[in-house]
């Protein structure tokens, strides 16, 4: 190693306590007075069944919503009571190790060439092969589990085109390296005359491939001069589908090959192009499933000491962050126990308003970082890097001494077709049988959510994860630009999670003595999403009924028992938008994020939590819903406005749009009643004026889409008079049957 003396013993990594930690205990221990009080309250004062009958059992019921909020605030506080920050030191790193860092290989993951586009997949795959590491310890590997010969001919193209793409981003230190998020946010006329010529030669070649990529898509097919003049198409014939085809490999570039130079003259990375095999009457389990036969493929070639897993939608922002993530795995003290270093998923495509929270300041900057103080940081997905001793299954013991491979490949003696054909038998369906692939090697089966299960899994084996939220973000995703898709994505991660809690691996029963116990709780944060759906709509629906037929649920502002109710809802909520805008959020991000998880609450909480119900049963299996990456031109323009994109008739919608009636229809007869009644006092039923009040602000959106808008993201009329008539129906049921 290089640097000797002081330096050599100098940490490659640090990891602080956010301030304000004591400050924020005494605050949250006056939280949890008020909410105990508000049980004491509850317990109290339970209607008896001679004098009030009628409301005994709504009142029963918000104990039971209030009990389960409190539960969940506690839990929430693993989250927030010991909240860290990790600072690596990549030029220590460079200092040290010298030429000497280990291999890495980047698995970049699709799986229908039609909702994630190939231009899509190349400009994550181009922006992973020009990050600034040895290229001869950098390895690409596209598992594409469409077995489209759509995708692999634009990863040809994608190629050819690296060639001029990477010389050109390392030249002029280009940021971005995905070619469509460069090109797109600069403009030839913020360059000088020198860098302008090239900048117009690039953006030509880059347009060029992009129109053949899209052409071909459209036709259908791959033009007969290319299927020509590369091997790798006589893989596919017509009797290939994506459900039925055998193993196909391909190495694009073989970074052993000294003739694989770019343009000025330098080494390539390795490309590779895998579609594992699928047989019709197989279980091939989504995407653990293609992440570990990229991981047995990779290992009979480059076989990186890590390795980094992507979405195909989540490009690389940083060029340097693999060198930051290494930092916490070659850290001589600490690193030895490092499994993976997470980063945050982040979005290109959000506005400031964030209309759908697909992406929150308060998750990553707050709540992720605050498990990770307990060792417990989540594994999320993509933006991973891993130890691939510890994917594959390896325990932690304190004897563990970590071997970086500085060497390139594993087989470097093989041919490239030798390669192919070895690699092929590794990605077949029948290799995994009788092994322990999914259950104790690689990530996990038997789960949609396999990132969230594997990460603890690996973690209950000794190991150590790391959140790294860096200033400058190190990936950039795509968010789901209609609420359709952005509900169908949380009903999948919901349900995911609530599976993993219901089931052997429940972070408190196959963590206990394991993992901390912050960590089990913060697991738990995510893990208890569907069931929160169950008081939320509770609170939803039957406060607002209780305030339109006038009987009061909550004490009356005049009575002492009115303060806990009021300090706990005010204090948490002004603790959240302070917390929201002190991560970077604005107010109206937080306000929507305050809609998204009501609207999210009754419609994919509740479904995922059904789901559960129904495979503890037997009557439905573990799925895997692709959100579309294709955006139609009118939803973007309404997205770029911060309108709000409903635009069908999907049961979500009809739950939606009835809720937001039926409170409309409660707040504005709960008005009437007050004015009627002012006399006879009304004091009791402020509390639902107010929470009333306040879901029909969070639903002016809703109610913009059912009676003013008239483009194609509106509520459809059916669903408009659907729920007119449902939320009508509720509010005249007969008051003992509400009750």
């Amino acid at each position: 190693m290089g640097g000797g003396g002081d330096e050599a013993v100098q940490p490659l990594f640090v990891t602080k306590q956010l301030k304000g930690r004591v400050a924020y205990r005494c605050f949250a221990s006056t939280i949890f007075v008020g909410i105990c009080l508000i049980l004491v309250y509850r317990l109290k004062h339970i209607p008896s069944s001679e004098e009030h009958e009628h409301g005994r059992w709504a009142w029963i019921g918000l104990f039971m919503a209030e009990l389960w909020f409190g539960f969940y605030w506690i839990i929430t506080q693993s989250a927030r009571w010991n909240v860290v920050y990790r600072l690596p030191f990549k030029n220590r790193l460079l200092q040290r190790y010298g030429d000497k860092l280990p291999a890495v290989d980047v698995f970049v993951c699709t799986a229908d060439p039609t909702l994630e586009p190939p231009t899509l997949v190349v400009n994550t795959v181009l922006s992973a092969m020009a990050y600034n590491y040895p290229t001869e310890k950098l390895s690409v590997y596209l598992s594409d589990d469409g077995g489209s010969e759509l995708t692999f001919y634009a990863l040809l193209e994608a190629s050819r085109f690296a060639k001029r793409w990477i010389p050109f981003c390392k030249k002029f230190k280009v940021e971005p390296r995905s070619p469509h998020a460069y090109f797109l946010n600069h403009h030839d006329s913020d360059l000088d005359i020198t860098f302008a010529h090239e900048w117009l030669t690039i953006k030509k070649l880059y347009e060029d491939m992009k129109n053949r990529i899209e052409s071909a898509a459209e036709m259908g097919s791959i033009p007969k001069e290319e299927r020509d003049q590369h091997k790798g198409f006589s893989e596919w014939d017509s009797k290939i589908t994506k459900k039925d085809h055998q193993s196909i490999v391909q190495i694009l570039i073989d970074g052993r090959d000294t003739k694989s130079l770019d343009s000025d003259g330098n080494r390539l990375p390795t490309l590779v192009y895998m579609a594992r095999e699928k047989k019709p009457q197989v279980n091939h389990n989504f995407k653990a499933g293609s992440m570990n036969a990229l991981i047995r493929v990779s290992s009979e070639m480059s076989n990186g000491d890590i390795i980094l897993n992507l979405d195909c939608d989540m490009y690389p922002n940083d060029p340097d962050a693999i060198v930051e993530a290494l930092c916490f795995f070659l850290d001589e003290e600490k690193g030895k126990r490092v499994c993976y270093v997470q980063y945050p998923q982040y979005y290109n495509n959000i506005h400031q308003s964030n209309i759908y929270s697909s992406s929150s300041m308060v998750v990553n900057k707050i709540e992720l970082a605050g498990v990770d103080g307990y060792g417990g940081a989540l594994y999320c997905g993509t933006g991973c890097f891993h130890r691939r001793e510890s994917l594959c299954g390896r325990k932690y013991s304190e004897d563990f001494k970590a071997e970086w491979n500085s060497k390139t490949w594993k087989n470097a003696e093989k041919t490239v077709q030798e390669l192919e054909e070895a690699s092929k038998v590794l990605a077949s369906c029948s290799y995994e049988k009788g092994t322990l692939w999914g259950k104790e090697m690689g990530l996990m089966y038997g789960c949609s959510v396999e990132d969230i299960i594997t990460g603890l899994t690996i973690q209950c084996k000794g190991w150590e994860p790391v959140h790294y939220n860096p200033n400058k973000r190190g990936f950039l995703g795509v968010a789901a630009t209609t609420l359709d898709h952005a509900l169908i994505q949380y009903k999948r991660w919901a349900e995911g999670m609530f599976q993993i809690f219901i089931s052997n691996y429940c972070p408190f029963l196959y963590g206990h003595g394991k993992i901390k116990l912050g960590a089990q709780m913060g697991y738990c944060v995510y893990l208890l999403w569907a069931p929160n759906s169950l008081p939320m709509l509770y609170y939803t629906i039957i406060p607002p009924l209780f305030l339109l037929h006038g009987v009061a649920l909550f004490p009356e502002v005049s009575s002492p028992w009115f303060l806990p109710f009021a300090y706990v809802f005010t204090a948490k909520n002004t603790y959240s938008m302070l917390e929201a805008l002190w991560c970077g959020d604005s107010f109206k991000a937080w306000w929507n994020l305050e809609r998204s998880w009501l609207i999210r609450s009754s419609t994919s909480y509740l479904f995922a939590f059904i789901d559960n119900l129904r495979k503890l049963l037997g009557l439905s299996e573990t799925t895997f819903d692709i959100t579309d990456k294709v955006v139609d031109e009118g939803v973007l323009n309404r997205y770029q406005q911060e309108i709000m994109e409903f635009g069908n008739a999907s049961l979500m919608v009809y739950i939606i749009s009835t809720l937001a009636l039926l409170n409309l229809f409660s707040f504005l007869g709960g008005m009437m009643r007050v004015i009627i009644e002012f006399r006879n006092g009304f004091s009791g039923l402020i509390p639902h004026i107010i929470l009333c009040g306040l879901t029909v602000m969070l639903n002016l959106p809703v109610y913009h889409a059912l009676f003013i808008r008239s483009d194609r993201g509106r509520i459809p009329s059916s669903v408009m008079f659907a729920s007119i008539v449902f939320a009508s129906l509720a509010c005249l049921l007969p008051f003992n049957y509400c009750s």
